[in-house]
């Protein structure tokens, strides 16, 4: 009953400020997530990364060449439901949440210094990471945990939502689905609705087996 009450809360609380600047950083983080994921499937499937921005306007893009274009098109919605279910898992799982946020510290530093090609995304990239560093050196565990698990929520609730209204609320956007199904078939319609489909199922069995682990 406790674990549920403090997911309950963490839940109300992003609810709560969902539409208020204090969620903007970690909105960013989300599209730093999806946009990284497109570049990272690029790479892992032979292709190279040529562009890798974030904006401020909650944006970006990832221009590649080469690679497996149906895993690249699918890894940003997919890929930052999965960084958020990594996240959160391993903070609910994990004992060493100072460990955790400092590794994910070293990623976005390691991603942003390797990929960025623009002012905000090196900005961005250089201070979130090194904001992870300096929680995970200096913060005692369960001001890590609670940030991890708020990091992975809101990954997690991002993607659908994201994937509506890029794909269904704006289906008219040049978004990943739009192009997927440009290059590959189908209709934009057709793969935001398999995407939320996805993101949902796995939201729904990650958070079961969340509410299933000893609290920490």
């Amino acid at each position: 009953m406790k674990r549920f009450f403090y997911f309950a809360f963490l839940i109300a609380l992003l609810g709560l400020c969902w539409e208020y600047p204090i969620l903007y950083p970690l909105k960013l983080l989300v599209v730093f997530f999806h946009e990284s994921s497109h570049a990272l499937a690029t790479l892992l499937t032979g292709g190279q990364v040529k562009e890798f921005v974030i904006n401020s306007q909650q944006g970006g893009h990832v221009i590649s060449q080469g690679g497996n274009r149906f895993i690249i098109l699918s890894a940003g919605y997919i890929g930052s439901l999965l960084w958020g279910v990594a996240i959160y898992s391993a903070s609910v799982k994990s004992l060493y949440d100072k460990t955790i946020m400092g590794i994910l510290g070293v990623s976005i530093l390691l991603i942003t210094i390797v990929l960025s090609s623009s002012l905000f995304s090196w900005v961005f990239g250089l201070f979130s990471g090194g904001a992870m560093l300096v929680m995970a050196r200096f913060l005692a565990d369960e001001y890590n945990d609670f940030a991890l698990r708020i990091i992975g929520l809101t990954s997690m609730l991002y993607a659908p939502l994201d994937i509506y209204s890029d794909t269904i609320s704006r289906r008219h956007l040049q978004s990943d689905a739009y192009f997927l199904a440009e290059q590959i078939g189908g209709t934009t319609l057709l793969w935001g609705s398999i995407w939320i489909l996805i993101s949902l199922l796995v939201i729904f069995y990650c958070l079961r087996w969340a509410l299933n682990q000893p609290h920490h």
